[in-house]
Order: C-alpha cells, then sequence, then structure tokens
C-alpha cells in the first residue's frame, strides 16, 4: 500500500504537496488560533506540514495518516526537525478508513477529498472523528472560470467538469451538508506556480541523476509538456482553498 513513485518523485522537495505555500498555512492557522492541546486529525497529511508547524506555532497535538512510506518519513523527520515529535504523530495506512479512537477538536482533509469519493463523503468521514464544537478543514479545488470543452477538463487533470465546481456552488454545497463556512483560505495563482514549477525541477533533478529508470520515459514525457498545459489550464481554470466548516 503506497503511492505512485512518479507523485514522490514529483513533489521531492515539496513541503506542502498542494498549491498552499507556507505563508497560507501559517494564515490558516492564525485565522482559527486553535487552543493550545487541540489534538487534530489529519487524514492523507502528506508530509506533515500542517500538524508539525502548527505543534509548534499553537502548541496543538496531531495524528496524522497517510498512505505514503515517503511521505510519512518525511512528517516524522520534520517532526524531529521542528522539535514537536512528542507532540505529532504519523500513521502509514488508508485514510479513507481512519476514524480517531478519541473525538478531536480539528478533522482535516487538506486536498485529497478522493478519500472519502468527493466532497460529501469526506465531510461524513471526518464528522465520524470530531468532538462536538470541532471544526472540519477541507481542502479542495474549484473552477475559476469554467472550463470550455472536455480538452480543457482533461488537461486540468479532471475527469469530468462536473467534478468541481464554481467556489460560490462549492460554498453552498457546504451548507447543503450541514455545515457552516467558517473561514476559508484561497490559494492565488502564484501558489499553483510555486507547487506545479517546483515539480519540473524535481523532474529534471531526478532523470538527471536517473537517466535509466524504468520510468525515465514517462517523466521526460511529462516534463517537456507540464510548463505550457499549467500556464494554459491549471493556472487559468483551477483554483484551491481550505474551507473550514463546523457543524450546524
Amino acid at each position: 500500500m503506497d503511492l505512485p513513485r512518479s507523485f514522490t518523485i514529483r513533489e521531492s522537495s515539496h513541503r506542502l504537496c498542494n498549491p498552499f505555500t507556507s505563508e497560507k498555512l501559517a494564515i490558516l492557522g492564525h485565522a482559527i488560533s486553535p487552543s493550545p492541546g487541540t489534538h487534530i486529525l489529519d487524514l492523507a497529511c502528506g508530509k506533515g506540514e500542517l500538524l508539525c508547524t502548527w505543534a509548534r506555532d499553537h502548541g496543538v497535538t496531531g495524528t496524522g495518516v497517510d498512505i505514503s512510506t515517503v511521505f510519512i518519513g518525511a512528517a516524522r523527520a520534520r517532526a524531529v526537525e521542528l522539535g514537536v515529535a512528542d507532540r505529532v504523530d504519523f500513521v502509514h495506512g488508508d485514510a479513507s478508513g481512519h476514524v480517531a479512537d478519541d473525538p478531536v477538536g480539528i478533522a482535516a482533509c487538506v486536498g485529497a477529498t478522493w478519500i472519502g469519493s468527493g466532497v460529501p463523503g469526506t465531510v461524513d468521514l471526518l464528522r465520524r472523528s470530531l468532538a462536538p464544537g470541532g471544526m472540519m478543514l477541507i481542502g479542495e479545488p474549484y473552477w475559476r472560470r469554467e472550463p470550455l470543452d472536455q480538452a480543457t477538463v482533461k488537461a486540468c487533470h479532471v475527469a469530468r467538469k462536473d467534478d468541481l465546481l464554481p467556489l460560490p456552488e462549492l460554498l453552498e454545497q457546504f451548507g447543503d451538508l450541514g455545515c457552516d463556512v467558517v473561514e476559508m483560505v484561497l490559494a492565488d495563482q502564484d501558489s499553483w506556480d510555486r507547487y506545479a514549477a517546483a515539480q519540473w525541477l524535481n523532474i529534471r533533478r531526478w532523470l538527471d541523476a536517473n537517466p535509466d529508470d524504468e520510468l525515465a520515459d514517462e517523466m521526460r514525457t511529462e516534463l517537456a509538456a507540464a510548463p505550457a498545459q499549467h500556464a494554459r489550464y491549471q493556472r487559468e481554470y483551477l483554483g484551491w482553498g481550505v474551507f473550514v466548516l463546523m457543524n450546524r
């Protein structure tokens, strides 16, 4: 049980495996100001940057779950680096079935709602771990601009246009699921650039070091097409944000 190697190649230098910068993650933390000792469950936690930096900056504790052994290893190393290894724990496992043993103050899935087969299922999953009065954090893409055709949808790595919503409709969907949206921090085009462009350098460095690897041709083809595809499609059509929800 692990992520394909191509994911860890692309995101080898990333601390955040989504189009969110460290500055925006800090803004989100200060916006919701979790009380010291608040326990956070972070499903599909990636490299654990949310838990580790918020443990350092806000005194929270937390558990992160991710399917990638590489990312879990990086998360544990980050916890040691920031001196918070006694406050956060990282578990290698399938986040789609993970429910906390005890209710948590914050339940998060930042950029991986496929673990619940979409937003409704992910909200339902997070609710199963959430203490009364707690917060859910959902990271989710949305359409900045309406895609003109299926080719645009596919170039944004989305299967069907209806798989994403425009921002107002996404916020309404949260309401339809019985949630109040109490905060949000949105990525911008520069955030997308930092996420996407860093992947190109990671791929190129990997190709230089591994020219005969079985994935080399696939990664070379991706690198040749990715910059223009990002500029033409993802950068223009895709938004992304973290939305803070509370049960009504």
